[in-house]
């Protein structure tokens, strides 16, 4: 219950404004169909003109299609978001940085994560003529080096923060697909694809738990499951659009190449992990630069919430 000063005070001090009964929050909203169904159409046509445009060319006009009408849609969904009473992104969710920036550095690493399990494989059947049951236990050693990095992933969070920690995950990330860049024809898995895929593994186990945490860094417990959903989402995304892109420059580079078809196939493969190294290392610039942006922001954002707390 109020004072008679509170009720009268023209700005109630924060005293006044902690007491005040709180407005109760809706147990649910509306469903979202328009958003829901604009953003499914835009992946949708992004994804598929991605995977199409290694057969009929990047300026194909089917595959220009697609790419104009994920345009379209994700157009449409920004502006559905913004007037949904309830959208499926709210937009106080990205206001504070973390999250936004989490997101575009899981969508970015689960390009190359997807990718890597893609073209590690086919590399060891291909080209090393493997069989899938020996090309599934081989690798044993990637799925290992991961579950023994997770324990100490979290203890070097603790130790030295998520800022330090996740650019050094990301360059041991790097350092897998920049050694695989130098497979060969006549290569072996021992000496070309066990040493890799462990650092593959380290990498991973660290930088998805700093990537995972950071996204849901800050969220308020009424946006929870949006932000652990949000970030699945774009990993995912990630995961559909760097396969796609990197099959095409692999597949453009062995089409091409006058090389026999197993060096053909191995220049191609090679490409891609260069690639995926490539984006790796812009991944660790950008976390450097994303996550002091967000502690930026939300040095501003407490700045301004205790200059209107103050009577």
């Amino acid at each position: 219950m109020f004072s008679v000063s509170c009720r009268s005070a023209r700005k109630p001090s924060a005293r006044c404004r902690a007491s005040a009964p709180r407005t109760p929050q809706r147990a649910g909203g509306r469903f979202d169909l328009l958003g829901t169904l604009t953003v499914t159409l835009a992946l949708t046509a992004l994804v598929w003109g991605l995977t199409t445009a290694r057969e009929q060319g990047w300026s194909g006009g089917p595959v220009l299609g697609a790419f104009a009408a994920a345009t379209v849609f994700g157009a449409l969904f920004v502006l559905a978001e913004r007037r949904h009473p309830d959208p499926l992104i709210p937009p106080r969710l990205l206001r504070g940085g973390r999250v936004a920036a989490a997101n575009t550095l899981m969508a970015l690493f689960g390009s190359v994560w997807i990718a890597l399990f893609f073209f590690l494989p086919l590399y060891q059947q291909q080209v090393l003529g493997q069989g899938p049951l020996v090309t599934g236990l081989g690798q044993l050693p990637l799925a290992g080096a991961v579950m023994l990095g997770s324990a100490p992933a979290r203890r070097l969070t603790a130790r030295i923060g998520t800022p330090r920690a996740l650019p050094a995950a990301l360059i041991a990330e790097a350092a897998g697909p920049l050694w695989l860049s130098r497979i060969s024809a006549d290569g072996s898995y021992l000496t070309d694809v066990i040493g890799p895929s462990v650092m593959i593994g380290l990498g991973l186990s660290i930088a998805f738990v700093q990537l995972t945490g950071l996204s849901m860094d800050g969220v308020a417990k009424q946006d929870a499951g949006t932000a652990g959903g949000l970030v699945n989402t774009t990993r995912q995304v990630g995961g559909a659009v760097g396969p796609a892109v990197l099959a095409t420059l692999a597949g453009s580079l062995t089409a091409r190449s006058s090389q026999p078809s197993l060096r053909a196939l191995t220049d191609g493969y090679r490409a891609a992990f260069v690639a995926s190294a490539a984006v790796l290392i812009l991944m660790t610039l950008l976390a450097a630069y994303l996550t002091r942006a967000a502690r930026t922001t939300e040095r501003k954002l407490a700045t301004r919430t205790v200059d209107e707390t103050v009577p």
